[in-house]
């Protein structure tokens, strides 16, 4: 992992940049820190033969393959920028409209980023206090989980111990104004900055609550306020939300994940009496993926020793094996039974959670196929000018499995009844749809879609009812409970 910084320098010396380096910053899978020195060229791990003169005694040609492995002559490489900086200049010169030169500078870093892979990429200042704010799971706000409904921003529910529920904001509560301004008219995403903010400072909301027959004032200062990334509930009974199967739903590998879940098994027994639940499903479907580190501990959750995940870059450096190690949360629930539902839209650090239960026999995998990302991403600080995305590894199932652009295969493959609506709409091909994804010579890549629909309703959820029957014993499956060889 690498931390590169840009500097401002005189354009026709831009090529110092390329020598210009610091130590690392956060990785995400799309995800760990590991410090690693820079190299302008890759260093062959071992130097060929060098190849028999031909019998004329002249060298002979080299092949494609060697003329594009060969590192190129610095001054090639200096000519090319010197061509930038001519272009550069004039498009200042010589453009219709004077060009905003730092927006000029920022695309051409851009463009630079995206033609590696779709994941590498540049963040702009804004974007890249967005990414760590996504990242760790906390930001200034007050508290509130929102939905918008017909133009007003309705309350979900307030967070416990937060601003929002300490002031009595309720559930089904409709925030009409926010420091007096009409929400009628803004989007959700307008509604929830303006209630977000720094630590510390006020922001007053308005609201109608069924019942009260005039608004209600609330004034409100900010605090840190932690996403909550896992929910769960108790199914397989009677009624919704009753029953022997804890449904552990995974939204995001955020730092909230491992707290998250270790949370949501310590609440799933105290809820029971310190009985333990018939079987555990971990819902990783849509999961996006986030944080390595992250993936690791989950998966560390539910294993007491191996590997979890491998990781290898250009550098030695950059490759890593991330192991389980014993302690008393997955010793708690060892001989739980677990079931992790997966579908197209589950990437990233859901795969190597996923990859990593299924190699060790320890889950049965339910769903359809995954996304198929097996590239980690280091997120490198630039300073005030932003941050830079930049693929440095592929990652490893503990059975040595790359799953880029191919996916995790569930044991049980389970399709959903997709309303009319949505057929033909509901799937993706996932990585290896992606124009200018990393491949893998000799690997397949899928060509065929997997779908990304979930039912609202979780009576119509037809792989989380296939997998509480599973637990339950009302479906046979040889796959379940995974053997070990």
């Amino acid at each position: 992992m690498r931390l590169t910084a840009l500097r401002a320098t005189p354009l026709r010396a831009l090529a110092v940049i390329l020598a210009l380096s610091l130590p690392a910053g956060l990785l995400i899978a799309q995800e760990e820190p590991a410090p690693a020195p820079v190299e302008e060229t890759p260093v062959p791990a071992e130097q060929p033969a060098p190849a028999e003169p031909a019998p004329s005694g002249e060298e002979p040609e080299p092949t494609p393959a060697e003329e594009a492995a060969a590192p190129r002559d610095p001054l090639e490489i200096y000519a090319d920028l010197n061509l930038f900086g001519e272009i550069f200049d004039r498009i200042r010169a010589e453009y219709v409209d004077p060009p905003d030169e730092q927006e000029l500078i920022r695309a051409a870093i851009q463009g630079m980023l995206t033609s590696l892979d779709p994941h590498s990429g540049y963040l702009p200042p804004a974007d890249a206090d967005d990414f760590r704010e996504d990242t760790s799971g906390e930001f200034g706000g007050l508290g509130i989980e929102v939905t918008m409904e017909e133009g007003i921003v309705k309350v979900v529910s307030p967070i416990d111990d937060t601003p929002a529920a300490k002031a009595g904001v309720m559930a089904n509560d409709l925030i009409i104004a926010i420091d007096d301004v009409q929400v009628q008219g803004l989007t959700l995403d307008d509604a929830v900055a303006k209630m977000r903010g720094p630590l510390g400072t006020s922001v007053k909301i308005t609201i109608a609550r069924e019942g009260v027959p005039e608004p209600l004032d609330f004034e409100l200062t900010r605090a840190t306020i932690a996403m909550r990334a896992v929910r769960w509930t108790m199914e397989g009974g009677e009624a919704e939300g009753e029953g022997d199967v804890a449904v552990l739903r995974l939204s995001r590998f955020s730092e909230q994940a491992f707290v998250g879940i270790e949370k949501a098994i310590k609440d799933v027994y105290e809820a029971r009496d310190g009985v333990a639940p018939k079987g555990i499903i971990l819902d990783l479907r849509n999961n996006p993926g986030g944080l390595v580190d992250q993936s690791v501990y989950v998966a560390d959750a539910f294993l007491k020793q191996g590997a979890v995940v491998l990781t290898r870059g250009r550098i030695p450096e950059e490759s890593a094996r991330y192991d389980a190690q014993p302690d008393p949360l997955d010793a708690q629930i060892a001989d739980v039974p677990v079931v992790v539902l997966i579908n197209g839209g589950s990437a990233s650090a859901s795969e190597i959670v996923a990859g990593a239960l299924q190699d060790h026999k320890r889950a049965t995998l339910v769903g359809t196929r995954s996304f198929g990302k097996g590239s980690v991403q280091s997120i490198i600080s630039l300073g005030p000018d932003g941050a830079m995305r930049l693929t440095t590894a592929r990652y490893y199932t503990p059975n040595n499995r790359s799953i880029q652009a191919l996916g995790i295969t569930p044991d049980i493959e389970i399709k959903q009844v997709v309303p009319e609506e949505f057929q033909g709409r509901d799937e993706i091909i996932g990585e290896a749809g992606l124009a200018g994804h990393i491949t893998i010579e000799g690997q397949e890549e899928t060509s065929v879609g997997s779908s990304v629909y979930v039912p609202v309703e979780k009576a119509e959820d037809t792989q989380l009812q296939y997998a509480i029957r599973l637990i339950n014993g009302e479906e046979t499956n040889e796959a379940f409970p995974p053997k070990a060889e």
